[in-house]
């Protein structure tokens, strides 16, 4: 069951939507179920149609009297006095009956401060249904004692009643809201996404390409350049005195008023992490990168992987008491792995784009909770998910992007059991959502790469031998790991390791020992994809050497820059 407190101007307008034939004729037979004084309130739904104009204007009178009373004593308007709450029960859920619905609306009101129980100054309300699965309440927030309700935190307190009204009526349970969530779209903006024949409304288009753009982004200047060549028009808000940026507010290309003026939501307003001090908190919480020569720059996927295992790692050591500072820590790495989503979506093997996108689209939810993240924690894996998109070529490396999202599936499902342990329901189920679609884009990833592995399966001999390499390196579960369907594209990963200068029974018992395979379904696959993520030895050391030479002053008394290299010792370089 769901509520959505807003609040509004005009009276009578609401309740000519209200008992109006509704924006595609959805609305049947519109009446008033409950109200806050029941004799002698006019319905529009129960009266004749040529008296319904009539009887719409004296029911906003009766609701607004007590406005205009205050309004004469204080000589001025009463601002958004009207206070609007849709509650709808969720998809699948039975029908209520009018009673059923009566108690619903009474329960809210009270709830939410609007009318509590046995107060007779409380404020005018009614409650019409319209529809099987929902009905809207209406008040006018003005008591009759001349008083403004107290209604603070209105629509949580809605959202903790409705709670209780699930249980109790045997309605399907929704997950509690913890105030960090992207607000909800209105109906007219739904209405008018429909209308436009798009799928998502402006709103939400902004939130998505926002929060994309904020993962992608090296620094302010950049999101907003990012924006801009989205045709989003951004307009910055200046501080008074310093002129510095304070806000903004984006507006999606076509989205206009009546007037033809560009229609703008605040940062905040799309989501609370998207606010100008939270976009900046993650912006600065980077790790500075360099660029080594082509020839020694790390495999962006097999980086960005090193990094998921030790979150994983990380993750696993969390025990379900977990501590304000462990907690702040885990936040900023789930937000970060938010970012590592959208990245990998850009630049993934094409078959696995657009669920990566989906994942990513789902996980927004699961990356934002009332924890205030210690961003500086996850500067590593933030880099790495840029290092993603910025690598060229990256996205043909579908055997390191298996593997990442091997990773990447292990280390959901670790949010998604921290967030449950600390009651963040919303969280944990945006993260089993993306949980589905992640799955998905690994699959489209990981079965031309084993299928291709498998094609190119060593000879019997040589398979016998890596076998034999397995029961001494993996004993306790060789049998398991054989008998996996991957096992031919693993022997194909350890053949290729054999022919890189590493001994296959040494990478199989480090592979085996990152963590457990008890729970592995495919312990094959699995060790395939750790394998393929394993450090290169020598391209770190070579990572390392080009490292130290930058760092050296490029001249020097003892060693000229102009000096030529000497042939034995590169000679006794090379061999080692």
């Amino acid at each position: 069951m769901v509520p959505d407190v807003s609040t509004g101007s005009r009276t009578r307008g609401l309740l000519s939507y209200l008992y109006g034939p509704g924006r595609r004729e959805e609305h049947h037979d519109p009446h008033i179920v409950a109200a806050f004084a029941m004799p002698g309130i006019p319905d529009p739904g129960r009266t004749a149609l040529d008296q319904h104009h009539t009887v719409l204007t004296e029911l906003a009178d009766y609701l607004d009297q007590p406005v205009h009373v205050r309004e004469q004593r204080v000589g001025k308007k009463v601002p958004q006095h009207v206070w609007h709450c849709p509650v709808r029960t969720a998809p699948g859920d039975r029908y209520l009956t009018d009673e059923e619905w009566a108690e619903v609306a009474r329960r809210i009101v009270h709830a939410s401060g609007i009318a509590p129980d046995g107060d007779d100054a409380a404020c005018r309300w009614i409650a019409v249904r319209h529809a099987d699965d929902h009905i809207h309440i209406v008040a006018t927030t003005v008591r009759e004692d001349g008083r403004r309700p107290r209604n603070h935190r209105d629509g949580e307190r809605a959202q903790k009643e409705c709670r209780a009204i699930e249980k109790e009526l045997g309605l399907r349970r929704l997950n509690s809201g913890d105030g960090t969530a992207a607000p909800m779209p209105t109906s007219a903006e739904q209405a008018k996404a429909q209308r436009a024949g798009h799928a998502l409304t402006s709103k939400e288009w902004l939130h998505d390409q926002a929060q994309a753009a904020a993962a992608a982004a090296r620094d302010e200047t950049e999101y907003f350049t990012v924006l801009t060549a989205l045709g989003i028009k951004v307009r910055h808000r200046l501080g008074p005195q310093t002129g510095d940026v304070i806000g903004y507010s984006l507006a999606a290309p076509g989205d206009t008023n009546a007037q033809g003026e560009p229609i703008y939501f605040g940062g905040s307003k799309l989501s609370p992490d998207l606010s100008i001090n939270r976009l900046r908190e993650r912006l600065a919480a980077q790790q500075p990168t360099e660029q080594p020569a082509a020839r020694t720059r790390p495999n962006p996927w097999q980086q960005a992987d090193t990094v998921l295992q030790s979150l994983h790692a990380n993750l696993d050591q969390q025990d379900e008491a977990g501590g304000q500072d462990q907690d702040a820590v885990v936040q900023a790495q789930a937000a970060a792995f938010g970012e590592l989503l959208h990245n990998a979506a850009s630049a993934a093997p094409a078959e696995a784009r657009a669920k990566l996108q989906a994942a990513a689209t789902a996980f927004n939810r699961a990356n934002r909770s009332a924890v205030r993240a210690e961003h500086q924690q996850a500067a590593a894996l933030r880099s790495a998910a840029k290092d993603i998109l910025y690598t060229a070529g990256s996205g043909k490396d579908g055997a390191a992007a298996a593997a990442l999202l091997s990773t990447a599936l292990f280390v959901l499902v670790a949010i998604a059991r921290w967030h449950d342990t600390r009651g963040h329901q919303q969280q944990a189920a945006a993260a089993q959502q993306s949980l589905t679609h992640l799955r998905a884009a690994y699959r489209h990833t990981a079965e031309p790469v084993l299928a291709d592995l498998t094609k190119r399966t060593p000879s019997p001999q040589a398979t016998d031998r890596f076998a034999a390499d397995v029961r001494a390196a993996v004993p306790d579960h060789a049998e398991r790991i054989l008998a996996d369907p991957a096992w031919p594209a693993l022997a194909t990963t350890l053949a290729m390791t054999e022919s890189a200068g590493r001994r296959p029974r040494h990478v199989l018992a480090e592979a085996a020992s990152q963590r457990e395979l008890d729970t592995a379904d495919h312990p094959a696959e699995v060790l395939n994809w750790r394998l393929t993520a394993l450090p290169d030895r020598r391209q770190q050391a070579a990572l390392a050497r080009t490292a130290t030479t930058a760092s050296r002053p490029t001249t020097s008394p003892a060693q000229p820059a102009h000096r030529q290299a000497d042939p034995t010792r590169e000679s006794r370089r090379t061999r080692r």
